[in-house]
């Protein structure tokens, strides 16, 4: 017996009947099986070693500030994944799928975090970072073949965030992992800041989640698996779901909507506009792979899945280069 269907046997002995299971999981385009890993640990491993993957590392969660522990889109990614993890192994559910999904929700996310999502949403009339996600996962990785991620993996990217779940468990947990994980890191990053302080908080949530970072995850971490074990289903008890919903509320108003990060909002938003109109005048200017897809997704498409890809500093760097002149440059 190989090593894979060995893990698939268990699967099925081990896992919930909620579960998915590998050996039911589809792809777009058939392939031979891997001897050893299952299909969603390969699913895991390809968004791994993906390009999109290793950009997140350079591009903003919340604070486009410089500081070595600030959370970036990388760090935000794994934490999402433990989180997850955690959830699943407690219902008895695939971690391997839960850890697919919660490692490629983000590949798509533009740099500058939502205020870079909101420029592109503003100059195309439609842009969502879990559509790209998908989007750069199906098509734009491996010089455009695609990773060819099985279907519960691509759903649960797409439908990480929206008004519309997830079809599989493993999805529904990532879709709250990521909320929260981004609740309890962004508001430590706050701290970090001192745009916060933990007296700061409304009170129904030091009451309900609390004040201390790791206490706060597992506060809502086991109020999710308790509440999820019952209903057979992933949710959470109305009483953490209140308390969460305010505290969500205070984040968008004191942080993400914030005057404080007001400036940096609009620099960022002022420097993807610019690339963005930049390289829809002179495309011949974007690198030769996409150049080479206009004829297939046209002009406005390529020149978003450029700019969206692009990490902070590259960007800030193609500003410079592209408007700013070249003043203590040494010409040889």
């Amino acid at each position: 017996m190989k090593v894979r269907e060995r893990t698939e046997e268990n699967e099925y002995k081990l896992l919930s009947p909620l579960a998915a299971k590998s050996r039911d999981a589809q792809r777009e385009r058939p392939e031979a099986d891997c001897d050893y890993r299952s299909r969603f640990q390969r699913d895991r491993d390809r968004i791994i070693h993906s390009k999109a993957f290793r950009r997140l590392k350079h591009k903003t969660q919340v604070y486009i500030i410089s500081g070595d522990h600030y959370r970036t889109r990388m760090t935000h990614s794994l934490e999402v994944a433990q989180i997850g993890r955690t959830i699943a192994r407690s219902l008895q559910l695939n971690e391997d799928l839960t850890e697919a999904i919660a490692l490629g929700h983000d590949v798509g996310h533009t740099a500058f975090g939502h205020a870079g999502e909101a420029a592109l949403d503003k100059l195309t009339g439609h842009f969502a970072h879990n559509e790209q996600s998908l989007r750069v996962v199906k098509y734009l990785e491996k010089g455009g073949q695609g990773l060819n991620l099985t279907k519960e993996t691509m759903d649960g990217i797409l439908h990480h965030s929206g008004n519309v779940l997830p079809f599989t468990m493993e999805g529904k947990i990532v879709h709250w992992a990521d909320r929260i994980a981004y609740l309890c890191h962004d508001f430590d990053d706050s701290m970090r800041a001192e745009f916060l302080k933990p007296a700061s908080l409304p009170k129904l949530v030091m009451e309900k989640i609390g004040v201390d970072t790791s206490k706060m995850i597992t506060a809502m971490v086991s109020d999710m698996i308790v509440t999820s074990e019952q209903a057979g289903d992933i949710t959470f008890s109305e009483e953490m779901n209140e308390a969460m919903s305010v505290f969500r509320q205070f984040m968008f108003e004191n942080i993400y909507h914030s005057e404080r990060l007001a400036k940096e909002r609009k620099q960022a938003v002022f420097v993807l506009q610019q690339l963005f109109e930049y390289f829809s005048k002179n495309p011949d200017r974007m690198p030769v792979e996409f150049q080479q897809r206009q004829s297939q997704w046209g002009l406005e498409q390529t020149v978003v899945d450029y700019v969206a890809g692009i990490t902070d500093s590259y960007a800030v760097q193609l500003f410079n280069d592209i408007y700013m002149p070249p003043i203590g440059v040494m010409v040889k």
